[in-house]
């Protein structure tokens, strides 16, 4: 009798794509029927490229890293490092479907990387190259989408319908989730907070405008107050100064903060100023989503309260309609750096569950047809290989023993 696994293994190619072709870009919930498989996410970053292996419960089984290969290099080197990772964990993992969650907008049918600014991604067919050479579904999202999903699934947006979250790194990403589904937008790429415009004529951003979000409330905005403070030999610089040798380029975030854990004065001044103007972007979009809840993650958020009691003070001084209407929760995540990894393990496990249905339709119909006698059963098939391979096996050693030299008698040994 022929089963899921003969036909998967039999027709895994051919039908690997036509199914993938098929899903749509709605959850609609359906993490509640996905089957219980681990599967592999990676979270696609600047600096690293990190993947783990994530059961049903969002719990990571094994994680490895590396350094994400130089943008000046071509997309077939980052896709090479993907599949060394995927293959690495599937010879210790029995591995279902991998999800991908990367730095750059990723369209909507959540195919192509659209555009990538630490990676040499212009419009690339990622989920395409990377199916041809793994044999699970691969899914491909924006990172800030997968992290915001494992904080509405795993984390601190659990049980909400409307979140939307904030990630504070290097500069501001964002996602939003209503109904359990990511709201991803007409061409995949809502969600960019970062490059909401806040003061006219501002810090010019390196995306080409001036007065972005993320040039006052990011991490870069945070180092390079710092650094310009330093630079001026500013008195109230001396505690960082000292702490970096007088070399003013060796300042990062993890520093500053730090030292305002310390009481640094400095330091806590530059996090409060950059939870006022998290507070205020954080207003800004109250008025126009109305969400119930606000999830703050990436590296800066490690300040905690330094960071979001400033910014829950500076949100209720600029909401919209204060007084007079509920407000958002403001929380911070919980799962951390592997937010992103996770969140795409486990919407690749929806994919996994999308195929895992498709291709039981196409065992039940190809056993249909066996039965009819239109084609031959897996199992047939495999058996009537099974025979073929005898029978040359059969013929190939019949042919050996024709062309053999008869043996010599014992008489006529020399």
């Amino acid at each position: 009798m022929s089963t899921y696994r003969d036909f998967t293994l039999t027709h895994r190619g051919s039908a690997r794509g036509t199914v993938l072709r098929t899903i749509g870009t709605r959850e609609r919930r359906s993490h509640l029927t996905a089957p219980r498989v681990p599967t592999v996410g990676i979270d696609i970053g600047g600096t690293k490229v990190m993947a783990g292996v994530v059961d049903a419960d969002g719990v990571i089984l094994e994680k490895i890293r590396t350094e994400t290969p130089d943008k000046s290099k071509s997309p077939k080197v980052v896709e090479d490092t993907i599949v060394e990772l995927v293959l690495d964990l599937s010879d210790r993992h029995d591995v279902h479907a991998v999800g991908i969650g990367a730095a750059g907008w990723v369209d909507a049918d959540r195919s192509r990387v659209l555009f990538a600014p630490h990676l040499a991604w212009r419009d690339e067919p990622l989920r395409d190259a990377l199916q041809s050479r793994l044999a699970v579904p691969v899914m491909v999202d924006n990172d800030a989408n997968t992290a915001a999903w494992a904080e509405w699934r795993f984390g601190a947006g659990r049980g909400e319908d409307h979140l939307v979250m904030i990630t504070l790194g290097t500069g501001i990403g964002g996602a939003i989730l209503e109904g359990g589904q990511v709201k991803r937008g007409r061409f995949g790429v809502a969600g960019e907070f970062g490059h909401m415009q806040v003061v006219p004529g501002g810090h010019r951003c390196p995306c080409g405008n001036r007065g972005c979000w993320e040039q006052y409330s990011s991490g870069n905005a945070l180092v390079r107050e710092a650094r310009e403070l330093a630079a001026a030999d500013s008195p109230v610089a001396h505690e960082i100064i000292a702490r970096v040798g007088g070399n003013v380029s060796e300042i990062t975030g993890p520093l500053i903060t730090e030292l305002a854990r310390e009481g640094d004065a400095m330091c806590v001044e530059l996090l409060e100023d950059i939870g006022q103007w998290l507070g205020v972007g954080i207003a800004n979009l109250a008025a126009a989503l109305d969400p119930s809840c606000f999830v703050i993650g990436g590296g800066v958020s490690a300040a905690d309260d330094l960071l979001i009691g400033p910014a829950r003070d500076a949100f209720r001084r600029h909401l919209t309609g204060r007084g007079y209407r509920p407000e958002a929760r403001i929380a911070k995540a919980q799962l951390g750096p592997e937010a992103g990894m996770v969140g795409a393990a486990d919407l690749a496990r929806l994919v996994a569950r999308r195929f895992r249905r498709a291709t039981r339709r196409r065992v039940e119909r190809y056993e249909r047809y066996a039965q009819w006698g239109l084609i031959d059963s897996p199992a047939t098939a495999e058996r009537k290989a099974a025979d073929l391979k005898a029978a040359e096996l059969k013929a190939a050693e019949a042919e050996a023993a024709d062309t053999k030299p008869a043996d010599l008698g014992d008489g006529d040994a020399q």
